[in-house]
């Protein structure tokens, strides 16, 4: 019987997406990226889902890469897609995905794991789960936004910290960095995960959707051209269903129901 690499249910509004290689750390291949890749098609599809949590099934919430297929891409042909090219398609798909990714950190995370879990908008995780590069610790160059895009989301020398020293870091830690926004004790997770994820979901799709786009592209500009973006994206949301809604909940005292148009 084929290994399911990845979990997929959706429960109403939220879609779980769980790594399934627990005896391996979880660590990616490419039949993982694969199914993921199509299950956010899925996701992308149903106007049910509204929010992605991406989690580990067992002690670890991803290791990192299987260093087997990396390899493997040192006897391809020239021009032949090798494990980079998938996966940095597919984080750089999850990263830009236009509905909101949480990553429910359950466990150990390193190395691709920590990178596929800065794919996430919003980062949750239990008190015993430790957060490390440890490309360094193996003489491995990170392929997937290690030492491009967390420079970005924490401070620059405890990016630099993480990157040359191949340390994991705890929790609370990374949650005083600023790269986790929630800790949680292991056994409640799972349900403030749900109950953040089901938060989200009753928010307008389509309002999340223009302020993430704002949001990840404010990085790359200069304040007045964020603010601009801003504002063009603004004259956009004004003639969405999901304002006129939003202002006439808020005039008639009852809870909105958006549509995501």
């Amino acid at each position: 019987m084929t290994e399911e690499v990845i979990l997929f249910e959706a429960a109403g509004p939220v879609a779980y997406v769980t790594l399934n290689r627990p005896k391996a750390m979880n660590a990616i291949n490419l039949a993982m990226l694969a199914a993921l890749d199509g299950f956010l098609d899925e996701i992308s599809r149903r106007e049910d889902l509204r929010v992605v949590v991406v989690s580990g099934n067992g002690p670890a919430f991803c290791a990192g890469a299987d260093l087997k297929e990396v390899l493997a891409g040192a006897t391809l042909e020239a021009g032949e897609a090798d494990f980079l090219d998938h996966a940095s398609a597919v984080f750089n798909r999850l990263r830009d995905f236009p509905k909101p990714v949480i990553a429910s950190v359950n466990g150990t995370t390193m190395a691709g794991g920590l990178e596929l879990a800065m794919c996430a908008d919003i980062v949750v995780a239990a008190e015993s789960a430790t957060i490390g590069d440890a490309h360094a610790n193996f003489g491995v160059y990170p392929g997937a936004g290690a030492a491009a895009v967390l420079p970005r989301l924490i401070p620059l020398n405890m990016a630099l910290y993480l990157l040359f020293s191949g340390k994991s870091l705890s929790a609370a830690q990374m949650l005083a960095s600023g790269l986790v926004s929630e800790v949680h004790p292991d056994e409640r997770l799972a349900s403030a995960v749900k109950k953040l994820a089901e938060n989200i979901a009753l928010k307008s799709p389509i309002a999340l959707s223009r302020m993430k786009a704002v949001a990840r592209a404010s990085a790359d500009k200069t304040q007045a051209d964020a603010l601009l973006h801003e504002q063009v994206m603004l004259r956009q949301h004004l003639r969405s269903a999901d304002l006129q809604e939003g202002l006439r909940a808020f005039a008639e005292k009852r809870t909105p129901r958006f549509v995501g148009r």
